[in-house]
């Protein structure tokens, strides 16, 4: 009896063919280019997130949280400021200006609190921390427009108010002091953390990315030059033209995804590092600065304080620009020798000075120096007038322009970070348009010149 051997199956012996084996690289090839496309644009969704977070999403909305604890400073400040101005006319602005000042930075609050309850999210003690400030908000409105009323009752001259409207204002600047901006400047350090990790985190993936993207590359024209070859020789034909266009636009789009990647990289690097992280610090000296201000109004205010007021204010000014100093009158004599910016000094204008890379950052942060100084050296006149026994000439000076020419200053430094921000992010925008389609439809053409390519050696075995 003969026995009879089963024949192979059919499918197992497809690949020992030489239209098996094409076809078998023509699928390895289709799926090394999706591969590619797939590793390229998901490098560039991490960059879109990462830029979608910090240019348009968290981080202004980060700034705004600072922007929070100057508003809620600058209007116990103004509080303070009408207080102490009294009935007189030729100190400051005014009464009604720095009362409808009060009422701008209140509205400014308002938006800055509801801002920061979108960033909060689902984050239970973020949103915890803002219902806190909106009805704190509330009793500090109550409170200082009671003492507002008592005050425009009794009417006085410039210096401390009647002893009624003083005890209603110090619940109001305690509870401003003590409550409402120490829960906005945490706010401010929870909301800049979520910015930090998700840089952190969208720059991790856009490294791997690229990493990934040369992987798939290497891989993809592996297996379109093996195809190439195999074409070549087996048929004894020159160069397959459709392939090598394949390989050619592999390869491009492997190049494109690194060479924006790398842009990509570099762009939220500097909107990070030059833009956002210098704007919040700066945001921040701002706000610590105007409650500065409002520091030396209370300490002639309330006689009663002015030695807490003093030392308080040392503290905040050491935060701003540290320089070793024990006592203030120390610290505003040690000053003169930073005016220029060199030396060593730290606080919020340490870190500024550390990185002055932008053009005319540098003459824009040494013209925050001098009129810090000024400022500070106004601070120091103003406390002797009031220590010689002339109020009034104190009052004048603490209501004087020194403080308002220094905060400008600021701004004008803050202003040309916040334009190097805008300006990273429009660029990292510009160089991101067109790689939502660029991929699939690089991989689409690719895969058609595959298998335009093939298919005339297919067709010789039909």
């Amino acid at each position: 009896m003969t026995l009879v051997r089963p024949a192979p199956p059919r499918r197992a012996g497809r690949a020992r063919t030489v239209p098996g084996r094409i076809r078998l690289l023509t699928a390895l090839a289709v799926a090394a280019v999706l591969l590619l496309a797939g590793a390229v644009a998901m490098a560039v969704a991490h960059a879109r997130d990462g830029l979608r977070v910090i240019g348009h999403t968290a981080g202004p909305q980060v700034v705004a949280t600072a922007d929070l604890y100057f508003a809620l400073s600058d209007m116990d400040a103004q509080v303070a400021t009408v207080l102490l101005a009294g009935q007189e006319t030729g100190l400051g602005p005014g009464r009604q200006a720095m009362l409808a000042l009060y009422d701008q930075r209140r509205s400014q609050a308002d938006r800055a609190v509801l801002q920061a309850a979108d960033l909060a999210g689902d984050d239970a003690t973020a949103q915890a921390t803002v219902r806190a400030l909106l009805d704190g908000l509330g009793r500090y409105e109550r409170l200082a427009s009671r003492a507002l009323v008592l005050d425009e009752r009794a009417g006085h001259a410039a210096g401390p108010p009647s002893s009624q409207a003083l005890a209603v204002y110090r619940q109001a600047t305690d509870l401003m002091r003590l409550d409402l901006l120490p829960k906005a400047y945490n706010l401010t350090l929870d909301s800049g953390t979520i910015v930090r990790r998700a840089s952190i985190a969208e720059l991790s993936a856009m490294r791997m990315g690229g990493i990934w993207t040369g992987v798939a590359c290497a891989l993809a024209l592996a297996v379109l030059l093996t195809l190439q070859i195999y074409l070549s020789r087996g048929f004894r034909r020159t160069i397959n033209l459709s392939l090598l266009a394949a390989t050619v636009l592999a390869a491009v789009l492997a190049l494109g995804g690194v060479l924006v990647l790398q842009r990509e990289t570099e762009v939220l690097t500097h909107a990070k590092e030059d833009g956002f992280d210098s704007v919040l610090a700066l945001s921040r000296a701002r706000a610590i600065g105007n409650t500065l201000h409002g520091d030396e109004i209370r300490y002639l205010l309330d006689p009663q304080r002015a030695d807490t007021y003093e030392q308080v204010y040392l503290d905040k000014s050491q935060a701003v620009m540290y320089v070793p100093a024990g006592s203030l009158d120390k610290y505003q004599a040690a000053l003169d020798s930073r005016s220029s910016g060199e030396g060593d000094f730290l606080g919020f204008f340490g870190s500024e000075a550390s990185r002055l890379t932008l053009t005319g950052q540098r003459a824009a942060f040494e013209e925050v120096l001098r009129r810090y100084g000024e400022f500070q050296d106004n601070d120091r006149r103003m406390r002797q007038a009031a220590a010689g026994g002339s109020p009034r000439d104190a009052v004048r000076l603490a209501l004087g322009p020194a403080f308002g020419e220094y905060d400008e200053a600021l701004v004008e430094l803050i202003a040309l970070h916040r334009r190097e921000f805008d300006s990273a992010v429009r660029d990292g925008d510009g160089a991101l348009t067109g790689w939502d389609v660029g991929p699939p439809a690089a991989a689409l053409a690719a895969i058609l010149l595959i298998l335009v390519g093939v298919r005339p050696r297919l067709a010789e075995y039909r």
